[in-house]
């Protein structure tokens, strides 16, 4: 279906760029230190990674009921508003209490609302963009930004004042997202309206349910990396947090170079060779971080691959999702692509991280390498898209 260019003085960039920074200051400051902080409540590496799971696992039905019902109501940012609101109360909760039992409410609560936020967001930017789809990288590059700014600024933070102060970091910066949530006015994205069976036609597709199947195991292996990799390089190799920080802010700054070249780099190759290579030098990057992590420079080399694992990947799979799915359906598509990889991938890696971590390290990152690898199987056999797909363009 044609979409409407909106002028380019029109495309409120700033607006947009400030949510993805607050977004992902968010996820910089849980993804690296919430199992540092646990840690420091005295739990185990296998309660680590359960509320890890969880944190992944409500991604799983979460972001498909507010897609379903920001598609039928069309009021995105009314669900983006409420969620990231509601998402600040149930945190809240973490304050009153840190028993066991009482964080696996609070973090359950909390991402059922979080994860109404980001699928939804997502809709609204290619919306505003309109034929200028190929510029989402950069504006998504901001959101890169935050997470490398807030995982370096409390990593050195952390190593001068205990790190029970987390919560307050990440409460500060979920107002924040409030509040940019507030700048933007709605934007109608279904152009209209279509049945449930055609949204059932274009998942059942066998080269999106390719692509839906290898996301999820490209995110799978993510699930360790995610959940244990502060604790691999204090515990295991004994690197200062603020080191550890600065290496996820490595990770992250490839993150923002390739999002600042994927116009071209789109341009010039389609999206299943990108995914090809992306899930190639991913499973190369599982090895060097678990048999290599003794050797700095390595760890340095892994850490740029980031810009591959997730930068050139999730930029190729928008594409893929942004193409198939309609206007009607595109928080239903959103969502769906969300929930099967940074869900059900990302909380299937956490738990058999939470299992094999404390046996082996090594040996889950080897099952992460093994699992991308079958990703990349998928892929090439299975992931065919029309010549006449933008995607393939």
């Amino acid at each position: 279906m044609p979409h409407s260019s909106p002028a380019p003085t029109k495309l409120p960039y700033w607006r947009l760029s400030s949510f993805y920074f607050f977004y992902f200051a968010v996820v910089g400051s849980i993804t690296p230190y919430w199992g540092v902080y646990l840690k420091s409540l005295g739990y185990s590496s296998k309660d680590v990674g359960i509320i890890g799971a969880i944190i992944l696992g409500t991604r799983i039905l979460a972001p498909n009921f507010w897609g379903w019902l920001a598609d039928k109501t069309q009021k995105r940012l009314l669900i983006i508003r409420m969620g990231s609101a509601l998402a600040f109360f149930c945190f809240a909760g973490v304050l009153i209490n840190q028993r066991y039992a009482w964080l696996v409410v609070v973090i359950s609560c909390y991402t059922f609302f979080w994860h109404a936020v980001l699928p939804q967001f997502e809709v609204i930017t290619l919306s505003y963009l309109g034929g200028q789809h190929k510029r989402y990288g950069q504006i998504r590059l901001w959101g890169s930004i935050g997470f490398m700014a807030a995982v370096a600024g409390l990593g050195w933070l952390f190593d001068s004042i205990p790190i029970k102060f987390l919560p307050i970091s990440i409460l500060s910066f979920l107002i924040l997202i409030w509040l940019s949530s507030l700048s933007l006015s709605e934007k109608n994205t279904a152009s209209h309206n279509e049945s449930g069976e055609g949204f059932l036609r274009i998942v059942c597709h066998p080269a999106l349910l390719s692509f839906l199947a290898a996301s999820f195991l490209l995110q799978l292996s993510h699930g360790s990396y995610y959940t244990f990799y502060s604790l691999y390089l204090t515990e295991n190799y004994g690197y200062s947090r603020s080191a550890t920080g600065l290496l996820w802010a490595l990770g992250v700054l490839a993150e923002v170079a390739i999002f600042l070249v994927m116009p071209k780099i789109m341009h010039r190759f389609n999206v299943r060779n990108l995914l090809l290579a992306s899930f190639a030098l991913t499973a190369i990057r599982w090895l060097m971080i678990g048999y290599c992590a003794q050797w700095i420079w390595l760890l340095l080399f892994a850490q740029l691959l980031h810009a591959f694992s997730f930068g050139t990947a999730h930029a190729a799979s928008i594409e893929i999702v942004r193409s198939r799915f309609s206007g009607g359906h595109q928080g239903q598509g959103q969502a769906l692509y969300s929930s099967m990889s940074f869900g059900a991938g990302g909380a299937s890696g956490a738990l058999i991280g939470a299992f094999v971590w404390d046996y082996s390290a090594s040996a889950t990152f080897l099952i992460s390498s093994i699992a991308v690898s079958l990703g990349f199987l998928i892929i090439f056999f299975g992931l065919h898209l029309d010549k006449s797909s933008p995607a393939t363009e």
